[in-house]
């Protein structure tokens, strides 16, 4: 157990695991086998402050530090995963560069209700063919009287078809490269925003992501995010902080994997004893709990000194990179803990198995945190 926590970051981390066990862990396999979106759970963790958590209180959020919201959301994603990537995109992608970037009004009209889980917020930046390659996008954003017409396409939306407000990123002057692409903070209800149907998922499956089509999408001229050709800067700004973030998402899920493989080898049975007093199953749970504790201390490590106010980069890739890594690992091992019946359904590591892999991929995969760590070691 990290050992600095204040009694409100201790108060946080329980409430937030009470919820997760008494009302997000009993319907979680409902919900990955029919996909269904968790609205209700959201609309309770919007009440609870849980959507905004960072956001000061005067913008409707909960107004507590960095390191509170990892602990809570590693407490939620022990639970459900899905459920915590959608509480992670609102806070990391949503919520924060509207906060960072926004100016007065933007943080009064658009932060209130996506802090308080009025409306739910999500990020369009990936494209068909611009994924690691942020710079790559195509999408343009062509003046009009009174704004800008958003027209292109946008892949691997979270919260698509289910949010409102997403922070949008497309091209302003493509003679200008990078300089040349700009934030908006796009209304998705209304003509030209077309959202595609969930994608099949192998995991995350009552988590909503689609792909979106931007015709003519009109966005006024006061929801630009910061300056013309600010966009990579509004896009990045958060990078930080979102790696934490789904490092968190991975640590809550291998410690559940974790807790679910000693269950079982001490209940199951094999040659006349628990399988948890054979040799091979004991250096699998060692080895599972060793990488458990590393990826533990990096993740609160990073959160604490993002917190700090301090720079961070090298941190947070390292436990992105680590902690996902690790938990693909310790979920797979817990899967042959299990034996045949960790490739059931009936049992929860079969899920979580399916849930953990993609959090090497998205907000930046293993290979983009390598050249990040390398790159910073190098300067």
């Amino acid at each position: 157990m990290f050992p600095q926590f204040t009694e409100d970051q201790s108060a946080i981390r329980e409430a937030a695991r009470d919820f997760a066990m008494s009302e997000i862990d009993p319907g979680a396999a409902g919900r990955d086998a029919s996909g269904e979106f968790p609205k209700a759970i959201l609309k309770q963790l919007g009440e609870m402050g849980f959507l905004g958590m960072t956001v000061p209180e005067a913008y409707g959020g909960a107004g507590v530090d960095f390191l509170s919201y990892i602990l809570a959301l590693e407490q939620i994603a022990y639970a459900d995963a899905s459920v915590a990537v959608t509480m992670s995109v609102n806070n990391s992608v949503a919520c924060a560069p509207i906060l960072a970037f926004g100016n007065e009004a933007q943080k009064q009209r658009y932060l209130k209700p996506l802090a308080s889980g009025e409306l739910l917020g999500g990020f369009m930046l990936t494209e068909p063919d611009a994924g690691s390659d942020a710079a790559a996008l195509k999408t343009r954003a062509t003046k009009v009287d009174g704004g800008w017409k958003l027209n292109g396409a946008k892949a691997w939306i979270t919260n698509g078809g289910v949010g409102r407000y997403f922070v949008t990123m497309a091209r302003t002057d493509p003679d200008k490269g990078k300089k040349g692409i700009s934030a908006f903070i796009l209304d998705a209800d209304q003509p030209g925003v077309v959202m595609g149907r969930p994608e099949e998922k192998m995991g995350l499956r009552s988590s909503k992501t689609v792909m979106v089509a931007l015709e003519d999408a009109f966005v006024p001229e006061d929801a630009m995010l910061g300056k013309p050709g600010d966009g990579l800067k509004v896009a990045f700004g958060g990078l930080d902080g979102g790696r934490i973030g789904i490092a968190a998402q991975a640590l809550g899920i291998a410690q559940r994997a974790m807790d679910e493989s000693v269950t079982y080898a001490k209940a199951r049975r094999s040659f006349g004893k628990a399988i948890g007093e054979h040799q091979m199953i004991q250096t699998y749970l060692a080895e599972m709990e060793a990488r458990l504790q590393a990826s533990r201390l990096l993740v609160y490590r990073a959160a604490s000194l993002k917190e700090a106010g301090k720079t961070c980069t090298v941190e947070a890739a390292t436990a992105k990179l680590f902690t996902t890594e690790s938990a693909v690992w310790l979920c797979d091992r817990a899967v042959q803990i299990h034996g045949g019946y960790g490739y059931s359904r009936e049992y929860l590591v079969e899920r979580l198995y399916r849930d953990v892999r993609v959090t090497t991929i998205y907000e930046g995969t293993s290979e983009i945190q390598r050249m990040v760590i390398a790159r910073e070691l190098l300067k």
